[in-house]
């Protein structure tokens, strides 16, 4: 009994410390972009702000839910899930607005063209909002949904990815260049499925299979005329 606890624990332990490590990753990835000087808070508009609290209040919310779990406090880490999913949309609707907002005033990254920072903002918001509700769906599935939480925080890897990878010397491959990291980080859970069940998880391998999904429609909608059309649209108000 005491090494199935004790195998039990380390599991636990394992997906607490790998939102920990997505989470120190994404912060890393703003914060040495910011000390950089590439980034001028004291003039970025409010709805940048606001962007930035909301997205710092998730991580917080991904790294405390583990953490609940493995100090046994399934209650509030239910009551904690219920709050997360209204603090989810808001990272869509504000993520969204940010994705706007930015090719409206011309500042999106230059090595974006903007129809494809709009789809790259736009649907991948929406894959993260969809593998939120799937591992919702599968909350009483506790291996579905602690993988599929991963796989929402890796998508959302992308924008820290775009500060830390050299984007201008490496684009057009950038963008699969993001996508190696977002899978290598899955691989971790690839090691730990087979070190611990023998095989990989299906529910690794459909978050593996998201995010590739989210790379691929992000650049065959971006070369659509019928979205490029919208993206002129929307910069031209």
């Amino acid at each position: 009994m005491a090494t199935v606890a004790q195998a039990a624990e380390r599991d636990q332990s394992f997906w607490q410390k790998m939102a920990i490590g997505i989470a120190v990753f994404i912060l890393f990835g703003f914060g040495q972009f910011a000390a950089r000087g590439f980034v001028d808070y004291a003039n970025a508009p409010p709805l940048m702000h606001l962007h930035g609290l909301v997205m710092l209040g998730w991580l917080t919310i991904s790294v405390v839910q583990p953490f609940l779990v493995n100090r046994g406090d399934i209650a509030l880490h239910r009551k904690l899930g219920w709050i997360s999913l209204f603090w989810a949309a808001g990272v869509v609707i504000v993520g969204s607005s940010i994705g706007f907002f930015a090719i409206k005033a011309g500042i999106q990254p230059p090595f974006f063209t903007p129809p494809y920072f709009l789809a790259l903002t736009q649907v991948g918001l929406l894959v993260f909002a969809g593998t939120i509700a799937w591992a919702i769906a599968k909350r009483r599935d506790t291996a579905w949904h602690r993988r599929l939480m991963i796989g929402s925080s890796v998508l959302i890897m992308e924008p820290a990815l775009g500060r830390l990878l050299p984007m201008p010397l490496i684009m057009p491959w950038g963008e699969w260049a993001a996508l190696a990291v977002q899978l290598g980080t899955l691989a971790i859970v690839v090691r730990h499925d087979r070190k611990t069940l023998g095989a990989v998880h299906p529910a690794t391998l459909a978050a593996m299979l998201t995010v590739v999904a989210a790379h691929l429609l992000i650049e065959g909608l971006a070369i659509l005329p019928a979205w490029q059309a919208l993206t002129a649209r929307v910069i031209a108000g």
